[in-house]
Parts: C-alpha cells; structure tokens; sequence
C-alpha cells in the first residue's frame, strides 16, 4: 500500500530527530507514502534493522481549516486509548516543531494486517465477511463505552452541543474551501448546493438528536480499520483527527454509510439484502451495536444519514479545495473531487425526506 513518495520530506532532518528522541527507531530510514490519507500525509517509515513505523503529518503550505488536520488530537487519543481494550496502534512520539519536516507530526506502530479499501470485502468468504463486519460493529462500540474522563480525556471535548458545533465547524470549513481558487484556472471551488438550506435543517432543535457525550471517532469506516490477517477481528483503528467527544449516531451512519450512499470504492446496491453472500443486512449491525452498546439509533438513523451525507460532501469540498491548491495527499484526489456535488445533491435528497417525515407526524397530532 506504500510506494512513491507524493510529498517529499527532509528525511536527513527526520533521522536526526529519531536518533534524539525515538532512538528504538534505527536510522537510516527508507521512507514510501501510503495511498490512503486524504487528509494528513501518511507515510511508512523502514528502519535500519528492517522494522516498520508509520509517520503521520499535516500538510504543507498554509491550511484552509484550523480545525482540521489535528495531529495532535490524533496522538493524544491513540496515547489514551492504549491501556483500554480499544484496538489502536502504540503511539511513540510526537513532534509539534514544525522545523524538523515542515509540519507537525507523530510516529505509531505499523500494523501488519489486512487491509479493506471495499467495504463489500470481496477477498473473503461468506462467514468470514460476515464475522469482520460483526467485529468492526463490536469495536465501535467497545470504543462508544469507554469513559473520557477514565482515561484522561475530560477535556477531549463538550459533553454537550455535539451536532451544533459540527454545524459551526463544518460550515465556517465549507466556506473557506469555497473561496480556494485552483493554481491553474484561477476559478473558486465554489459553494456547495443547497448548503445553507441545509445547514438550517440540521440546526433547528426540534430534530436534532439528544446530547449523549460519548468519544467519537469522528471518520470510523472499514477502510480505517486494520483487520488481523487470518482471524475476523480488528487489531487497530487508524485516522483519528477528527475524533472529540460527541454522539455515536454519528459514526454508526459512517461505518454503514455504505448500506444507503455510494462510494468511490463500493455501491450501495451490493449492501441490498442477500446480494453479496455473507454481507450482514443493516439490521444486523443495528442489531448487533445495540446488543452491545446498550443504545439502539433506529428512531434517529433517517436524520444520521442525511446528516452525515451533508457533512461528506464537506469533506469530499475539502479534497476538492485542496486539490485546487495542490496540497491533496491522496493518490485519488481528482476522483473524489469530481464526486462532491453529487454527494451534496444527495445529502438535499435526504433533508427533504426527513422533513417530510416530521412533516407527516406532525399532521397526525
């Protein structure tokens, strides 16, 4: 999954700082670029006596949002995590001079296992397919029950407003995305469709759903996950920067966003009942997170899915803005910026079922 090195470091300058402070870390180092980490350059790390890291930094130049590409946040919650039985990769350092690569950025451990960019898992078998999605249900929830303040994460984040601060995030973030002007045309990205009519649907309280204040990942997918390699569990969550303490509805839609949203990587009709031999239904992973979370989102999931459509479309705004200012990390960043309007069409789409809806209940009062 490493190969060419997209966003050149100062890897002389990196191995004097391994040899200060990781000296575990053997230097000289060989250093690859993963394909995946559309938002924090990700690269694998080869030492001397043939042992891998995985480094993870900000991006270069000047970034459109303050809130986004939190390194930081990202070690502090892997460092937390470590003792729980949470499956995250060990946290070694973090390194916030931004002299020694550029930018900011930590070291974790690599982890040698399987890895699904299909959320479908065609490498698999049936039982198996259906045991690997058991399990990234199960870690879920095991990670929605761990305590903030247990483990030294009181002031990770609000206990209360989740929903409206990701408005006022994600808002000001599209904003600043849609004034980026590409370095080539010297055209804007442009404004989302139908955003701020949006925006004001997700803000009105009557339909919000309630505080709940557990951590949240903030992006858990299959493709941030590391499955061991011949049994069906996860042996680490990967891409953390956008975690904070929240509500789970929101990263129950994201993993099984793929049961009502087409992907880059997937379709949404292989998620239909009984198309893929093995793939568990949504009820299933309902299911399953309510039996062992003890909170079951089937009243509030239409209002999730519309919500985190709208908010990926954002993120899909982001590539694309970033792209236009050539500082996309991914290999694919063209293909997902083509993709952002009709993921934003869509997420309106939702919106005005979901209106209709409180609409039609509120006609029976």
């Amino acid at each position: 999954m490493a190969g060419e090195v997209r966003q050149p470091i100062d890897v002389p300058s990196l191995e004097r700082y391994l040899d200060r402070n990781v000296p575990m870390v053997k230097t000289p180092v060989q250093v690859k670029q993963f394909g995946f980490g559309q938002s924090n350059p990700t690269y694998q790390l080869t030492t001397a006596d043939g042992n891998h890291y995985v480094l993870r930094k900000k991006p270069p130049g000047k970034l459109l949002s303050k809130t986004a590409h939190k390194v930081e946040r990202e070690y502090k919650i892997i460092h937390a995590l470590g003792p729980t039985d949470v499956p995250v990769p060990k946290a070694y350092c973090l390194c916030e001079d931004s002299s020694v690569i550029g930018t900011p950025f930590y070291i974790m451990e690599f982890l040698d296992g399987r890895h699904f960019t299909d959320p479908a898992m065609p490498e698999v078998d049936p039982a198996e397919r259906t045991s690997l999605w058991q399990d990234a249900v199960r870690t879920l929830a095991k990670f929605h029950r761990v305590v903030p303040k247990l483990v030294g994460l009181e002031g990770f984040g609000k206990p209360t407003g989740y929903y409206d601060r990701q408005i006022a995030t994600f808002t000001a973030v599209a904003q600043a995305q849609a004034r980026a002007v590409d370095v080539e045309t010297k055209e804007p990205v442009g404004e989302l469709p139908r955003f701020m009519d949006m925006v004001r649907f997700f803000a009105d309280k009557a339909t919000q759903p309630q505080d709940r204040g557990t951590l949240v990942h903030g992006d858990y997918k299959i493709d941030n996950l590391i499955f061991h390699k011949s049994e069906p569990r996860v042996i680490g969550i990967l891409d953390w920067e956008m975690a904070t303490v929240g509500h789970p509805l929101s990263d129950f839609c994201n993993l099984t966003s793929p049961y009502f949203l087409d992907g880059v990587d997937h379709k949404k009709e292989l998620f239909q009942p009984k198309v893929v031999p093995g793939l568990p239904t949504r009820a299933d992973c309902i299911r399953w997170y309510c039996e062992f979370s003890g909170y079951d989102p089937t009243g509030e999931i239409s209002w999730g899915d519309a919500f985190f459509s709208w908010r990926s479309s954002v993120i899909m705004h982001g590539i694309k803005a970033r792209y236009a200012l050539r500082q996309a990390s991914s290999a694919r960043a063209v293909e997902y910026a083509r993709n952002t309007n009709p993921f934003a069409l869509d997420a309106w789409e939702r919106v005005k079922l979901v209106q209709a809806k409180v609409q039609q209940k509120k006609s029976k009062l």
